[in-house]
């Protein structure tokens, strides 16, 4: 059923960006704090959101906020805000 997104899915999904994101605070660049803390709140925020379109039952818009999410994480691996090396979880240089 790959043309579904499915409750299974989006719990996939909330479970892969929620441990991203529970490592990249662990392992933030030094000098890169602030940009960090944008970062983090940003898809905390994303996070929030699709808990909300979930809630409501958009799952659409629930996966939308999810890959928006995910998204800021691997932007700021790529620009070296994080220091992470996990490959299945982020997109690493």
């Amino acid at each position: 059923m790959k043309d579904k997104i499915t409750k299974e899915k989006l719990e996939k999904y909330f479970d892969l960006t929620s441990r991203a994101l529970n490592i990249v605070k662990k392992k933030i660049i030094k000098g890169k704090e602030k940009e960090a803390e944008e970062i983090i709140s940003m898809v905390s925020n994303y996070l929030s959101d699709a808990k909300h379109f979930e809630n409501g039952g958009n799952f659409v818009d629930a996966f939308a906020a999810l890959n928006y999410a995910h998204g800021w994480l691997d932007a700021g691996v790529r620009l070296e805000v994080f220091d992470v090396d996990d490959d299945k979880l982020f997109t690493v240089k």
